[in-house]
C-alpha cells in the first residue's frame, strides 16, 4: 500500500516544528555566520543559483508534466510561484555584491533537498489534486485577502533586498546597517516579506501543501533573522534598539 499524499504533507510540516528550535541555536553557516568547519565551499552566487533552481523548475515542471487539465487559477498560482523563484534565481544573485564569498556545499545540498520536497508537495498538489478551482475562487474571501498578502510580501521582500544590495558600494565587503523601508521596524525585513508572501500563497489557494511549505518558510526565517538580529546588536554599538528581528512590534 502507497503512503498517503496527506500523511507526507502532514509529516514535512512535523519536521519543520521539530527542527525550528534547532535552526534558533545552531545559525545556518553561510552568510555572516559563516563557519569553514562545515566543508567544502563554494562561490557564494554560484551556490545560490544551483541550491535555489529546483524550487523554479520542481512545482512548475510537475503541474507541465502531470497530463491533467488545469483551471486558470491554477496557472495563475503557479504564474506567482514563476515570478517568485525567478527573482530569486535569475535576477537577485547577479545583483549580489559579493566578491569573494563562500558558502559551504553542506549548505547547497540541504537547500536543494528543502527546496525539492516542497516543489514536488506543491506541484503534486497542484497538478493532481487542485487541479480544477473553479473561475468564481478569484472572487472568494481567502484568494482576495491571499493575494492582497502575496503582493504586499513580494513588495516588502523586493524593496528590503534592494536596500540590502545598494549598502555595498562595488568591490566592498563589509557590513553596513540597514535603513529604510521597515528596516526602522525590525533587522530582516526581507525575511518577514518573504514569510507574508507565502502564508498569502497558502490562504490565496486555502490549501494544506502550500501552507507546508508557509511553515517550513517560517521555521528557516524567523531562526535566521533572529541571528542576524543578535549579530547586528553584538557588531554595531549604535545599533537601533527598538527594532525588532522580523516582526514589527512581536518579534
Amino acid at each position: 500500500m502507497g503512503i498517503d499524499f496527506n500523511t507526507v504533507v502532514y509529516a514535512w510540516i512535523g519536521l519543520a516544528v521539530v527542527l525550528f528550535p534547532v535552526q534558533v541555536f545552531i545559525p545556518a553557516p553561510y552568510g555572516r555566520h559563516i563557519k569553514r568547519s562545515w566543508g567544502p565551499l563554494l562561490d557564494n552566487r554560484l551556490g545560490w543559483i544551483i541550491m535555489e533552481m529546483p524550487a523554479l523548475l520542481c512545482c512548475p515542471l510537475f503541474v507541465l508534466l502531470s497530463g491533467t487539465e488545469k483551471s486558470v487559477v491554477v496557472w495563475f498560482f503557479i504564474a506567482l510561484w514563476v515570478i517568485h523563484y525567478t527573482n530569486r534565481v535569475l535576477i537577485f544573485p547577479f545583483r549580489m555584491r559579493t566578491p569573494g564569498k563562500k558558502i559551504p556545499f553542506s549548505i547547497v545540498l540541504s537547500a536543494i533537498f528543502f527546496n525539492v520536497v516542497n516543489g514536488l508537495i506543491c506541484g503534486y498538489y497542484f497538478g493532481y489534486i487542485g487541479n480544477a478551482y473553479p473561475v468564481e475562487w478569484i472572487y472568494s474571501l481567502p484568494f482576495i485577502t491571499g493575494l492582497l498578502a502575496w503582493t504586499v510580501g513580494f513588495a516588502i521582500n523586493m524593496q528590503s533586498d534592494h536596500i540590502l544590495l545598494r549598502l555595498r558600494k562595488p568591490g566592498e565587503t563589509g557590513y553596513r546597517i540597514p535603513y529604510g523601508g521597515l528596516f526602522g521596524k525590525v533587522s530582516c525585513p526581507n525575511h518577514f516579506g518573504e514569510i507574508v508572501e507565502w502564508f498569502g500563497f497558502a490562504m490565496m489557494t486555502w490549501a494544506i501543501p502550500p501552507l507546508s511549505f508557509a511553515v517550513w518558510t517560517t521555521a528557516n526565517l524567523v531562526p535566521r533573522a533572529l541571528s542576524h538580529h543578535r549579530w547586528y546588536r553584538e557588531k554595531f554599538r549604535d545599533y537601533p534598539q527598538n527594532r525588532k528581528a522580523v516582526i514589527p512590534y512581536i518579534l
